[in-house]
């Protein structure tokens, strides 16, 4: 990190609880991304939603929450950002009451919707006011540090923490965990966080805000039925020229105002760029190893809710201690180094324990070493990215900067699930074509692991669910193979595109 000769400015004697209440915020909005992950068997069997509401029970929360990141960025600019932390975790606590009372799919679709309202308010004023507390460049980057540890660390304990809850409450508890959190955050919130805003003037980019929902929405949606359907199916391929051309226009939208929602040149800086890139990618890989590994450790291997959160545990630790260890890697390499490794580790881990063998035949010890390589690496190059992203952007435009490096890491675990999920879902379908069962049975059956979980039991049929599971751990092997390619092929474009001297310097205020 670059030093400087002139004076520090006077540090916040509150900074250190405020990134406490900022870290406790961010906690349950990274746990609220991977909490069903585990809760999902319980939830199925509850309330019986179909393929289609399954995908959007996990996916609803990030996607609303990606989507409205950039209109929360510039709002809480305009309006005031710890105001609108607040607010947003007064959303976040009714809409888990909301889900608590689920009795319908689609009631819990709804609530997940509003929960990502509620955490797209929250989540750009997290980074922004902690630029603007620690002054010092030194423990700007420890913050930026806990808050990557805490936000990837969030999203790999939420397995845990939610298989704790299911076995002993039902799922309804993993929705509840969220309440006594919120309120707590906003007594102290009140008390400690300090107000902020960056003056704009110029009316309110309504058409903005709707082609960038539009355009998140649409692009995910696509996504989805691409993997449900595959590429002959038209509805898909309408989704992804919508998203296609929403965004495309909401970009030039944005070049043309004097002040727009979001400040799309910054996108002009390849460190910013790549960055951004690092992260999404990070999440991607991170999102869908997390979804996958939580079917398969108890569609598969019959694990209970907690023994899966409790085999998924070397990601987020190892996650934790590379975000501690990350700050002093920056003073002595070039970040664009530690961030291609990074890259490279999470790629490592992805592909290792599966190359050359079947997935089923694969030993614990060796999926608990690639999870915490894959672990390692993500906290290594999300820290790294943070303190890239949020550095090479001036500091008026610090809220901008901190819905892009936030709808990063949510859009990222979100597509991570639609890609790589969708990838595996179709792969678990073909190789059940020539199941014998009646034509019903035979759909379900294919439209995924928990619905072959729930027709085996009716029918009492335990080489039924044997077959799903051989068919899903097939579908395992290539899913995770294209997840480390992916992460080499950024590792390289890291190093080759982000300066060798590029050094995160403090800004001023």
């Amino acid at each position: 990190m670059a030093g400087s000769t002139t004076p520090s400015p006077e540090l916040d004697p509150t900074r250190w609880a405020v990134l406490a209440i900022l870290s406790g915020s961010l906690l349950i909005i990274a746990m609220d991304a991977t909490i069903l992950n585990v809760a999902f068997p319980s939830l199925v069997a509850d309330l019986r939603p179909d393929s289609v509401e399954q995908l959007w029970i996990i996916d609803a929360y990030a996607l609303a929450l990606s989507g409205l990141l950039v209109t929360a960025g510039a709002l809480g600019d305009r309006w005031g950002r710890k105001r609108l932390l607040l607010v947003g975790f007064a959303i976040f606590a009714l809409a888990s009451l909301l889900a608590v009372a689920a009795t319908e799919a689609w009631h819990v679709i709804a609530a997940r919707v509003l929960l990502g309202v509620g955490g797209a308010a929250i989540m750009p004023s997290t980074l922004t006011i902690l630029r603007q507390v620690f002054t010092d460049a030194r423990e700007r980057a420890l913050a930026y540090a806990v808050w990557s540890a805490v936000f990837g660390g969030g999203m790999a304990l939420g397995p845990v923490v939610g298989g704790l809850l299911v076995e002993s409450h039902g799922w309804q508890s993993a929705f509840l965990l969220n309440v006594p959190i919120a309120v707590a955050v906003i007594a102290f919130g009140l008390w400690l966080l300090p107000e902020s805003r960056s003056p704009r003037t110029g009316k309110w980019d309504w058409p903005g805000v709707g082609l960038s929902i539009v355009g998140m929405g649409t692009l995910a949606g696509g996504i989805k039925q691409l993997g449900k359907a595959g590429v002959a199916d038209p509805v898909a391929w309408v989704l992804m020229v919508v998203a296609a051309v929403a965004l495309t226009v909401f970009v030039r939208r944005q070049l043309r105002l004097a002040n727009p929602l979001l400040q799309v040149r910054l996108f002009t800086h390849r460190a910013f760029t790549m960055a951004a890139t690092a992260i999404f990618l990070g999440m991607l890989g991170l999102g869908a190893a997390l979804f996958l590994l939580s079917q398969w450790f108890q569609y598969v291997q019959g694990y209970s809710p907690v023994s899966a959160g409790l085999h998924l545990l070397p990601a987020p630790i190892a996650l934790i201690l590379a975000s501690m260890f990350v700050p002093p890697l920056m003073h002595r390499f070039p970040p664009r180094n530690v961030l291609a490794s990074g890259l490279a580790l999470m790629g490592v881990g992805l592909a290792l324990p599966w190359i050359g063998q079947h997935f089923r035949d694969v030993d614990y010890v060796l999926v608990g070493v690639a999870l915490a390589v894959v672990g390692f690496g993500v906290g290594t190059l999300a820290t790294v990215a943070s303190v890239v992203l949020m550095s090479s952007a001036p500091a008026a435009e610090s809220g901008g900067a901190a819905a892009i490096d936030e709808t990063a890491y949510e859009l990222g675990a979100a597509l991570g699930v639609a890609i790589l999920g969708s990838l595996a879902s179709s792969l678990y379908r073909a190789d059940l074509a020539d199941l014998d069962l009646g034509p019903a049975d035979l759909a379900a059956v294919r439209e995924s692991i928990g619905e072959a979980s729930v027709v085996a039991a009716r029918l009492g049929t335990g080489s039924l669910l044997d077959r799903a599971g051989e068919a899903f751990t097939s579908a395992m092997t290539p899913t995770f193979l294209a997840g480390g390619v992916v992460a080499m092929i950024a590792a390289g474009l890291a190093w080759r595109l982000i300066p060798r001297d590029l050094q995160p310097a403090p800004d001023t205020h």
